[in-house]
């Protein structure tokens, strides 16, 4: 079914619109989930979420793009997992390294004027994944979105990890000038 179909089923309030989701892409949504918990059970518990909420904000919202939209609200509530499985422990897994690499570039820190201009940072941040060549906004995105491993990057590249690590610190460090230039601090 393509994802206009899906779309109508859950406008349709019909049951089938889970069915099919589930099937097209709840392998997606269950990698992402995996991907930021490390967690086979808490993976599953996201997607069936990630039903809920597209089941619930379907009737004010026709997404453009399904995947993405059904990919954010994976990666949105698996990172609520997250910090709820992480408030008084740092456990392991791959999202605990994502975060880390990206201190230097955003601020984890929350003020007024930073809450202001947080759809600038996502803006700009935007605009520099854009402009990097293919092969580099794709390990940046398999890396800082999907939260994919180095090993599991460099494998489906054809690279090896020291390269794909290499491309990401480099990478990072063009990001933190691009946003220190246009006035946000880091």
């Amino acid at each position: 079914m393509d994802d206009n179909g899906i779309i109508q089923l859950y406008w349709d309030r019909n049951d089938q619109a889970i069915r099919a989701t589930s099937e097209k892409y709840g392998h997606y949504c269950k990698a992402i989930a995996r991907n930021i918990l490390n967690s086979e059970e808490d993976a599953e518990e996201c997607v069936n979420d990630t039903y809920l909420n597209a089941w619930n904000s379907m009737p004010t919202h026709w997404p453009e793009q399904l995947a993405t939209f059904l990919g954010k609200i994976t990666r949105n509530l698996s990172f609520n997992k997250y910090k709820h499985n992480h408030t008084e422990k740092r456990g392991g897994g791959e999202i605990t390294l994502v975060l880390d690499e990206l201190t230097d570039c955003i601020s984890d820190v929350d003020d007024v004027e930073q809450i202001i201009d947080r759809r600038e940072l996502m803006k700009a941040i935007n605009s520099f994944v854009r402009n990097l060549s293919v092969s580099k906004r794709n390990i940046f995105v398999r890396r800082y979105w999907y939260a994919d491993s180095v090993a599991e990057i460099a494998k489906d590249n054809g690279m090896l990890q020291g390269t794909v690590s290499k491309t990401l610190e480099r990478t990072r460090k063009q990001l933190k000038v691009y946003l220190t230039e246009r006035g946000f601090e880091l």
